[in-house]
């Protein structure tokens, strides 16, 4: 340099080093400006070339290569060109979730419950009631199934009756299931068969006994024997508007007391034709609903030869259905039962179509040890020692069918009282 030219270096020092932490980062803008360009056309190059390839046309955005004489040059970066870039989809910001903040010297508050509609409370109140009326039609069940107190009945069946637990079993079951409601669209009408004195008159009395005290009112039991009302002198249709006025009687003060009468008709097989027509009659839904709540037990010796056949051929077996069963096979005997049941009701239902409607209960045979007990029951009501004996002695004195090693009376318990009056 020449001396008389004074030197700009140490003026020009300070500004360098503040302009020397801006141009660094251009620099460095320009150097990967430059890398791309040449990255495009060497890709360009080996496509075939495009429209600027071979011609020396710069793409815009790109800066011409410089040439080698003017290295020292300075290079200007320009943003001209921006749609040759790759095109590159944008992304989606995310939004980030706002925090709510609250100051520090507020008080915070939960969110508010959403308002209920009083509906809701309608609907819980209408349930509340619904489950109170449920609760209060079944317990109104079980309190008019105990005044007539049938678990008492029960008892006293199974202790005054002998070998026959399957008939008293199903008498209470059906009694049970029918006196659980008063109001009722059909009455119920139980009918037991079987031979002579195996204990369906017996069964009848105690029937009308029960009844008697549980309904504190003996005009609701009817007690009907075919017999003493209703002789072969006299005419059926007499017998038949006595029969229908007094039945009405009957249900027309038990709906008044709003209880379930008792009607129990004895030697239903020497009933006539009409008087059969007319217990059909009370059965028809066409009567006034209180016909309708009553309960009618029918005592025919009708099929006691099919009973007694049934009994007979199945002596055999170990049936629970007999009183000296064996326990273990109940669903044998269950079946045996049913068949029985079915025999006699189609049997029954040939002779009149009252029977169609009717629960068959039928009695078996008595073996020789529920006749030993009939006598030793007889004697101690008699005022006799019930000496068991005596009691055997008295009971080889009758007539049984033997049967595979079995005895079976043939004409049950009913002589047990006149044997007995003659001691």
């Amino acid at each position: 340099m020449d001396r008389g030219q004074p030197s700009l270096e140490p003026a020009a020092a300070a500004p360098q080093a503040t302009g020397r932490c801006v141009i660094a980062p251009v620099r460095a803008v320009l150097r990967l400006r430059r890398r791309v360009c040449v990255l495009r056309k060497r890709r360009l190059l080996q496509l075939g070339g495009g429209p600027d390839v071979g011609t020396g046309v710069p793409r815009p955005g790109c800066s011409p290569p410089a040439p080698r004489g003017d290295l020292d040059q300075p290079q200007f970066f320009t943003f001209d060109g921006p749609a040759e870039l790759p095109s590159r989809t944008p992304r989606k910001k995310r939004r980030r979730s706002r925090v709510v903040l609250y100051p520090e010297t507020s008080r915070k508050y939960r969110p508010r419950v959403e308002h209920r509609s009083r509906a809701q409370h309608c609907l819980l109140l209408l349930v509340a009631i619904v489950g109170f009326q449920v609760l209060n039609a079944i317990e109104n069940l079980d309190d008019n199934a105990q005044r007539y107190d049938l678990d008492g009945l029960e008892k006293a069946l199974q202790r005054a009756v002998f070998g026959q637990p399957a008939a008293i079993a199903r008498i209470v079951a059906l009694m049970r299931d029918y006196l659980a409601t008063h109001v009722h669209s059909r009455p119920l009408l139980l009918a037991l068969h079987g031979p002579s004195g195996v204990g369906k008159s017996h069964v009848g009395r105690l029937l009308a006994r029960h009844f008697r005290s549980v309904l504190e009112d003996s005009s609701l039991v009817l007690q009907y024997h075919a017999r003493h009302h209703c002789p072969e002198a006299r005419a059926a249709q007499d017998c038949r508007e006595e029969l229908a006025r007094r039945v009405a009687d009957v249900v027309a003060r038990a709906e008044a007391e709003e209880k379930t009468p008792l009607l129990v008709l004895d030697d239903v097989e020497l009933l006539p034709r009409p008087l059969l027509d007319e217990l059909h009659g009370f059965l028809q839904p066409q009567r006034s609903h209180h016909f309708h709540n009553a309960i009618y037990v029918l005592l025919s010796g009708a099929g006691g030869a099919e009973v007694t056949r049934f009994v007979l051929q199945n002596a055999s077996r170990a049936l629970p259905l007999l009183p000296d069963g064996a326990r273990s096979a109940e669903a044998s005997a269950a079946q045996a039962e049913e068949d029985l049941r079915t025999s006699l009701w189609a049997l029954l239902s040939r002779e009149h179509p009252l029977w169609q409607a009717a629960a068959i209960v039928p009695f078996l045979l008595l073996d020789k040890r529920d006749v030993v007990s009939c006598f030793r029951d007889e004697m101690a009501g008699e005022g006799f020692f019930p000496d068991q004996a005596r009691a055997e002695d008295l009971a080889a004195q009758l007539s049984f069918y033997r049967v595979a090693g079995r005895e079976f009376a043939v004409t049950g318990c009913k002589q047990v009282v006149a044997t007995v009056n003659l001691l």
